[in-house]
């Protein structure tokens, strides 16, 4: 099952974000067993270019592994968010999968 999780920071949270980064990617490149990264980025201010959240899309066996894995994430960790939401997501258009 695929499942959007999008989570919105704290304000304030530049340089921590900045800084957990290199974590965070590496946790994307060896996400958990049972877990398959599919695609994600960060939200932007209308500036085109901060940082003001995140967007991620994974594949997991249920609601429960999805969680797991978005509170297990670095940034989460680091406390930058300051609402997470993880939620099914069905994935029609543009899947790679379904070619």
């Amino acid at each position: 099952m695929f499942f959007a999780i999008v989570a919105i920071d704290r304000p304030g949270v530049t340089e921590v974000r900045a800084s957990t980064r290199p974590a965070h990617r590496e946790y994307l490149k060896a996400p958990p067993q049972g877990v398959t990264y599919r695609l994600g980025g960060p939200l932007l201010a209308p500036d085109g270019a901060t940082p003001i959240g995140s967007l991620l899309v994974i594949d997991a066996p249920d609601l429960a592994t999805a969680e797991r894995f978005s509170a297990n994430d670095p940034y989460s960790k680091a406390d930058i968010f300051a609402e997470v939401s993880v939620t099914h997501w069905d994935w029609g258009t543009g899947n790679p999968d379904k070619r």
